[in-house]
């Protein structure tokens, strides 16, 4: 949650979400979803309203009384600082600073200047180059976990733990979930991004709203309703338009959005690379072996056969997906963060009001109960991390401009512009407050031309921020995504942080454990959804199951099990 991949794009989806958000932010993101999911949830420790000049924010204490920020504090924006970063990407690189609204404004107000340094489409090479250099940047954004476990042990990144008094915003907005950030040395070293305490993300099923009213606007409930509604598109409009279109099937997404359907409190983190397994009585078991995902890829592999869903799935491109989205070629659209379908929604009603898309409630197993149906998950930790490394000139300054970043100043900026047109100060409660002036669709263009540059987004804050405004619309002026993110997606997104750091070491035995798993689980997933019959689908996991076993996927479920199990301790469950 940047017109540049997959990840990105869908990112990017999550966070105009958050505006409006568009996980949040869900978070997520937050996250959600942002990222992104609801209920403003209470903060006795949550910023005070009205900071915006440069001291900076200040911390609530629970009784209502504001504390000093400690002493010794550096000011931003009372001298320059300029600073490299890298985002450890393929299809990512660091924009030019002042291509941005927010960059420009930064670096006139805060002083505050960033470098960017390219990953040439090849981040692993570019990173092992630049360890064997010793030629690091002073920041680095990243996914969370091996990676970064790996630079610690070198030596090469510099820890918070001396910088979080000084600098609150995210120890107050992330409260003692900052701990799940810890490394094995219990210190501090990752900044995440679209982080929450509150529900957030985007996934979900997103429907043609045309095609919907053309077929009598049918009940679509339940896995059977969904069949019969498929099969009735398909035989009104043959190959002009595709019944079912997953989200990066290859991926899983979309496809995995489908495999909840079919059990109560089940997760889409448990087909995840992160995750390959499946909780039952306290441990992790075999996925390949679970019920609920054999009958889940049997119910997939049949609308596949029955070409319900697009042959190309998991060859197709995000481009390809969008462009069918785009001009209103694609009957259901579901994956982990279809929000692409809100420009499409936009596009489409221009034209003739009666098209466009809408979203429904995820689709349940008939006799399931469908409010305990998650078709996504979010994490308090959020998506990934910036770290900052011992080649930084100066750590403590870099910290205080990520931690006034992720704070409500820096948050809001990203989202709704610089202070004045938009918004001007803010409540009692710490969100900004919308003037007259307020212009949606140039906060919507901010928040995608921005969001390559969010990178510590704070989910339990910027969604309530874009909800002031929303709520106080009417719903047929509201904003596509934060309507549905507040009707439907913070809804149903189930939290998944339990389960995070779960990876062993990517160059230990387990981590090449890990990896054999992954292609053995990536090879048999599709090939059983495009299995010819139910028996096949059994026989092709029975022999990745065997297989996997006989790589060490038992070793593996046993380090994941104790992980999770350390996780929960440290979450009170």
């Amino acid at each position: 949650m940047n017109n540049v991949t997959t990840r990105t794009k869908a990112r990017r989806a999550s966070i105009m979400v958050v505006s409006v958000l568009f996980v949040l932010a869900t978070l997520l993101a937050g996250c959600s979803n942002s990222g992104a999911n609801t209920n403003l949830k209470t903060n006795t420790n949550q910023p005070a309203g009205g900071q915006t000049g440069s001291a900076g924010p200040t911390a609530n204490n629970g009784s209502g009384e504001q504390s000093a920020i400690n002493d010794g504090r550096w000011e931003l924006g009372s001298e320059p600082l300029e600073f490299n970063m890298y985002g450890h990407y393929s299809w990512y690189d660091v924009p030019a600073w002042n291509s941005t609204v927010a960059g420009r404004w930064i670096q006139e107000n805060k002083k505050v200047n960033i470098l960017s340094i390219s990953a040439g489409g090849n981040h692993e090479q570019k990173l092992s180059t630049m360890i064997a250099s010793n030629d690091l940047p002073e920041v680095i954004w990243m996914d969370r976990g091996a990676e970064v476990e790996r630079l610690r042990e070198m030596g090469m990144l510099v820890p918070f733990d001396d910088y979080l008094e000084k600098y609150p915003n995210l120890k107050t907005w992330m409260g003692k979930d900052l701990n799940m950030l810890r490394s094995k040395d219990g210190k501090l070293y990752q900044f995440p991004n679209w982080y929450t305490g509150r529900p957030n993300g985007n996934a979900g099923y997103v429907i043609n709203k045309k095609i919907y009213e053309e077929l009598g606007s049918p009940a679509l409930e339940t896995t059977e309703d969904l069949y019969r509604y498929l099969v009735a598109v398909k035989e009104k409009y043959g190959n002009s338009v595709v019944p079912f279109e997953p989200h990066l099937a290859k991926d899983m997404q979309g496809l995995g959005v489908l495999y909840t359907a079919f059990g109560e409190n089940v997760l889409y983190s448990y087909l995840s690379a992160s995750l390959r397994a499946v909780p039952k009585e306290n441990q992790l078991t075999s996925v390949f072996t679970d019920d609920t995902f054999r009958e889940a890829q049997k119910y997939i592999s049949k609308l596949y056969r029955e070409r319900l869903i697009s042959q190309d799935a998991f060859t197709q491109t995000l481009d390809q997906i969008e462009e069918k989205v785009m001009q209103g070629r694609v009957a259901v659209f579901a994956g982990a963060s279809p929000f692409i379908a809100m420009n499409a929604h936009q596009e489409l009603t221009k034209k003739d009001p009666d098209a466009g898309y809408f979203m429904i409630w995820p689709i349940h197993k008939p006799g399931l109960d469908k409010n305990k149906i998650y078709p996504g998950t979010y994490t308090s930790l959020g998506w990934n991390v910036s770290v900052i490394t011992t080649a930084a000139k100066d750590p403590e300054k870099i910290f205080a401009f990520l931690d006034w970043y992720t704070g409500p100043e820096g948050q809001t900026l990203l989202f709704f512009g610089p202070e004045g047109k938009n918004w001007k100060g803010f409540d009692a409660d710490g969100y900004p407050n919308f003037t007259p002036e307020y212009d949606a669709d140039e906060v919507t263009k901010l928040q995608m031309d921005q969001d390559p540059i969010m990178w510590n987004g704070n989910t339990g804050f910027i969604d309530p921020a874009k909800m002031k405004y929303e709520s106080a619309l009417p719903k047929e002026k509201q904003n596509w995504a934060a309507r549905y993110q507040s009707e439907i997606t913070w809804k149903t997104q189930a939290n998944a942080t339990e389960f995070v750091n779960l990876d062993p070491d990517p160059d230990s035995d387990l981590g090449v454990i890990k990896q054999r798993v992954d292609d053995i689980f990536t090879q048999a997933y599709a090939q059983s959804v495009m299995a010819k019959s139910d028996e096949e689908v059994d026989s092709i996991l029975d022999k990745a199951d065997k297989i996997a076993k006989d790589a060490g996927y038992s070793q593996l479920l046993e380090f994941r099990t104790e992980a999770w199990k350390q996780n929960k301790a440290l979450l009170g469950k």
